[in-house]
């Protein structure tokens, strides 16, 4: 979407699927977008994560399940920024990507 956030921003190379998804919530402009790349798990938490806390968000959750990575942060506050990530190897090789973010008020 042009309207995310830099924090939000597509990993470079992503290849998107399906059409992102606009959301408007209680705590403001929001999307989510699914997408995969070759890079690893690790590779697009750590990315997220630099890009987020670059943006002033503070990391709130990690979790490895297997080689599975989900990674979220947010803002100060209830209505502030928040970002969340799921990236997990696909049967193909590539890393299947879940991302949702929003702007906050």
């Amino acid at each position: 979407s042009g309207d995310a956030p830099t924090f939000a921003a597509l990993y470079p190379g992503a290849q998107v699927e399906g059409a992102p998804l606009a959301a408007d919530g209680a705590a403001g402009p929001g999307g989510l977008v699914t997408f995969s790349t070759d890079a690893s798990p690790d590779q697009v938490v750590a990315f997220y994560r630099e890009r987020a806390e670059t943006a002033g968000l503070k990391s709130v959750t990690g979790m490895n399940q297997g080689e599975a990575r989900a990674y979220g942060a947010a803002g100060d506050t209830a209505d502030g920024p928040s970002l969340q990530v799921v990236a997990a190897p696909s049967p193909d090789g590539a890393t299947s990507v879940h991302l949702s973010w929003s702007t906050g008020q």
